[in-house]
């Protein structure tokens, strides 16, 4: 069977005409950098792409939450518990915001959900981890909220349009939780020497597996580049993880901390921070749910789906009777 050339590199069988003239307002929209909406023509591997990518990111908000709910009843203040408690909100509603998205590329929410619970849908890596102390909840603010802020931002100008305005203010309160864990770091960092100890141990903790987040090297991740190619990601996972760096150095300097990687140094000729080797085996195991807490939050997850079973029926019962209430005043009104 002849093949033909689609945007990205890939091959696909020959088009009928209304695909290749989709296929054509497609290609012209990405060179022009401009974006594609939910009822615009798309090729299958674009559309699953981002499937897999929104929705990984929502499974990752809403299992993100787990970790710091823990420290709600055990924060040291009123107004700490009061702002972790609007942190965890706002995760929630970043859920709703990416499945929101996703669901607009034909994949029906229950559909998600159900991947994410039976284990074939992944989230990202960093939320298999211990929050072992309150200095973790500042370490996870600052460290993986900040790397989120890093590799998101971008993805404000991702080309699939639903997506890139749910990232603009899922962006702006990001930047207020990565505020709350500097917040948190800073008071424990020039409080007593155990308090400073237990912001450095957590530093130790999450400097890592935040790094991580970023996804693997570029050499052994062919979805980023494919992404790149579409315009859904900016820049490749080790550009977006040497920013990081960059930005963090100066911070963990104002902190009174020090990130825990030996090879860290600026480099004059590069004009970046070298840093050293991530243990990107630790990361796959991670992957594969042989994380410290793979098994616990999943399970967590599940049990929260089966108590919350009853309000789903409640909710498609009360849009069940809407609908009947509706068609019947539809009724009624042609009647007459």
């Amino acid at each position: 069977m002849a093949a033909t050339n689609t945007a990205g590199g890939h091959l696909s069988a020959v088009q009928t005409p209304e695909e290749q003239a989709g296929q054509e307002y497609f290609d012209r929209v990405i060179a022009e950098d401009s974006r594609i909406e939910p009822r615009d023509w798309m090729p299958e591997g674009y559309r699953k792409t981002l499937v897999r990518q929104v929705s990984q990111h929502a499974h990752s908000e809403i299992i993100g939450m787990q970790p710091e709910a823990n420290w709600i009843t055990r924060a040291p203040s009123l107004k700490r518990k009061a702002i972790l408690m609007a942190k965890v909100q706002d995760e929630a509603g970043h859920g709703l915001y990416l499945y929101s998205a996703a669901e607009t590329l034909g994949t029906p929410r229950h559909v998600l959900n159900q991947q994410l619970l039976s284990g074939k849908a992944k989230y990202s890596s960093i939320f298999n981890y211990p929050a072992r102390t309150w200095a973790d909840m500042g370490a996870i603010g600052w460290l993986v909220d900040g790397a989120a802020i890093a590799n998101q931002v971008p993805l404000c100008r991702a080309s699939y349009g639903p997506y890139g305005r749910a990232m603009v203010r899922i962006c702006k309160e990001e930047s207020f939780h990565q505020r709350q864990g500097w917040e948190i770091l800073f008071e424990l960092s020039h409080g007593t020497p155990a308090q400073k100890q237990m912001a450095q141990d957590a530093v130790n903790r999450f400097y890592g597996p935040a790094l991580q987040m970023f996804g693997p090297p570029d050499d052994d991740s062919p979805n980023s580049r494919q992404s790149m190619a579409w315009n859904i990601k900016r820049f490749s996972n080790d550009e977006l993880r040497q920013r990081f760096v960059d930005m963090i150095v100066p911070q963990a300097e104002a902190l009174g901390l020090t990130l825990p990687d030996p090879d860290l140094k600026w480099n004059e000729e590069r004009g970046h921070y070298d840093f050293g080797e991530l243990d990107w085996n630790e990361f796959k195991s991670v992957i594969a749910g042989k994380g410290p807490c793979n098994v616990q939050r999943m399970q967590r997850r599940r049990q929260a789906h089966e108590n919350g079973a009853w309000v789903r029926e409640a909710a498609a019962e009360y849009a069940r009777k809407e609908a009947a209430a509706q068609q019947t005043a539809d009724t009624a009104l042609i009647g007459a």
